[in-house]
Formats: C-alpha cells, structure tokens, sequence
C-alpha cells in the first residue's frame, strides 16, 4: 500500500490540467507518492490528454459525474493509500508542499486532516477565497476564514503563519488519513459539491479528532474551476447546504433556536439579490429552501448530545462585526 495518493478529482477541467499539473509532477516527486486522476465523466479530453501526456498519472474513470462529494467517496474506496491529499486540478503547488501535510498527519494522532495555507493564483500575495489561512464558522452557521471575511481577502503578510488549529479544512486542497475518512462516512453524498467539507470537518471534530492548517505547506489556488463565483446553482447549493449542514451536526434544541433566525437573514439575502436585479439568485434561495424542507421530511439523522460544545465554533455573529461594527480582518474578531 501506498503512503499518500494525491487524488485531483476532475470535470471538464482539461485546460486547468494543462496548465497545473506540471507544477504537480514536479513537486511531488516520491517512491511512496502517487498522483491519480478521478474522473467524473468529463466530456472533454481530460482522459485523453492526461493519458498521452503524463503516463505516471493513475487514471480512475467514473461512469457519471456524481459531483465533488460522491465523486471523491467512490473513486477512495478504488485507491488504498495511508493518506489522501484531495487536490482541485485548478491549483499550483510548490516545492515541499507535501511533506508539511502529511509530518502533521504522522505524528499527531488527534489531527485527522490538515490543509495548507491558500494563495489567490492571479494576486499572488493575497489569501484565496475558498480556505485561506483556515476555516471557522460562527454561531449563525455562516463560513469564514483566516484571511477571508465574506468578500474581503487580507493581503498575505505573514498574520497567520504557523501551525494551528481550525474548523474546517478547505475542498481545494485537504490531506486526510485514509482510514478515518473511511471510518466516519467520507463525504455526505447529498450535498454534491459545496460545504461538504465543513460538514466532514464538523463531524470530525464531533468525534474528538482535530483538523489543522499549517503554513509550512503553501499553494496557489484558481478558484471558481468548476462553477463560477456568480452562479445560480452555486447559490442553489450554499444556501441548501448550509441548512443541511446545521441540520446533521447541531444539537437538536440549539437547532430549532436557530432555524427561524436563519429564516428570517436568508429572506433579507433574497431581497438583497432582488435590489440588486439579480433574480435568478432570488429564485436560488427560494428553492434552495422549498428543498431543504423537503430533506427534513425524508431524512432523519441520529440526535447529536445536548451538552455538545465545540469551542472552534465563533460565539458571535460574523454578520453583525463585518456589516454593522465593520470588522474586515478575522485579526480584529
């Protein structure tokens, strides 16, 4: 068995396979390292190309494209390896990115996935969106993270080096051990794509595991590969996920306090989108949540403890600090 397999899981993305992967085969060079490709039954000429062009590529072809969530639990169950480092095919790694991810792996044993600290691709000195430095999540259920606050992205200036602590792990780029993944589920198949990894994250967390970022390891993220920043459907899955991931991994009481609070911000985002001639946004809400109710009616998920307390979790509003008391920097939370 393999000590790590480094695991791009791919759709349609064959320009940004062009363009990264020989950053990836030159700084990921090992005896005890493979590279694999998944692929979600892309239409292009990803096989083809990744085929003809890198032959120590390990190809996985998958018969649909079962989105980011599914996709990645099916094609791990095909790929024994110690550690899996789940990559997106729109990054650029550096040298040494690995072996900062996969030392914290090794000898920690409460640390059960691990990330490494996110650069945007085209403004290089500044954190990217979808990880940064780490990820936290507030009492609401609303995502940031170290570098990142909604739509603000701090300059890179060193604020948040080291090795620490944090909520969740980005998608993007995430190294885990093979056998807790496995263990605890992988992940939730449902959400498609979007969150899943908070709701893995969060589940990790509810086992007594930990999930760290270390700036050891750094890479540089494209973001937006798959779906774009401004997309109906994208807001369709944040909004619909973000119930969901409430739902599965709160306590039951601490959720129905929330649930019309969230109610009530979600309406104000609608109108937000509708001011901003944006409808087809508005339209993603709405059904993101006529959905969502019809997932409380057809699934039920095992009670969480009442006296569950993850202490990673922002004990304030995010929305409230950034829109009212105008807190940009997750340094001045």
């Amino acid at each position: 068995m393999i000590k790590t397999a480094i695991v791009i899981l791919n759709w349609n993305t064959r320009n940004h396979l062009e363009t990264f992967l020989p950053f990836l085969t030159k700084y990921s060079q090992g005896t005890d390292v493979e590279i694999w490709m998944a692929d979600n039954a892309s239409t292009d000429d990803s096989v083809s190309f990744v085929s003809a062009h890198y032959p120590g590529i390990k190809l996985l072809q998958l018969d649909k494209n079962y989105g980011f969530a599914e996709g990645y639990n099916r094609a791990l169950q095909q790929i024994e390896a110690k550690y899996y480092i789940l990559l997106n095919s729109d990054i650029e790694v550096t040298e040494n990115w690995v072996n900062p991810l996969i030392n914290l792996l090794e000898n920690n044993s409460s640390i059960a996935a691990c990330m490494p600290k996110l650069r945007s691709y085209y403004n290089r000195d500044y954190f990217e969106y979808a990880g940064a430095a780490g990820g936290f999540i507030d009492k609401l259920g609303y995502p940031f993270c170290k570098g990142r606050i909604f739509d603000t992205i701090e300059k890179d200036e060193g604020q948040y080096d080291g090795t620490n602590e944090v909520f969740w792990a980005t998608g993007a780029c995430m190294a885990v051990k093979a056998d807790i993944f496995h263990r605890i589920g992988g992940f939730y198949a449902y959400f498609f794509a979007h969150q899943e990894e908070i709701d893995f994250c969060w589940r990790l967390q509810n086992s007594g595991l930990k999930v760290y970022c270390t700036s050891d390891s750094v890479v540089y993220h494209l973001g937006g590969g798959t779906l774009p920043k401004s997309n109906p459907h994208k807001t369709f899955l944040n909004f619909r996920n973000n119930h969901v991931l409430l739902y599965r991994n709160l306590p039951r009481k601490k959720w129905l306090k929330l649930l019309p609070i969230r109610l009530i911000l979600d309406g104000i985002a609608a109108l937000v989108f509708l001011t901003g001639s944006q409808p087809l946004e508005l339209w993603a809400v709405l059904k993101a949540h006529f959905v969502f109710y019809n997932y409380l009616l057809k699934y039920r998920v095992p009670l969480l403890p009442s006296k569950l307390k993850l202490s990673l979790i922002y004990h304030k509003s995010i929305l409230y600090q950034y829109y009212i008391l105008k807190k940009k920097k997750f340094s001045d939370l």
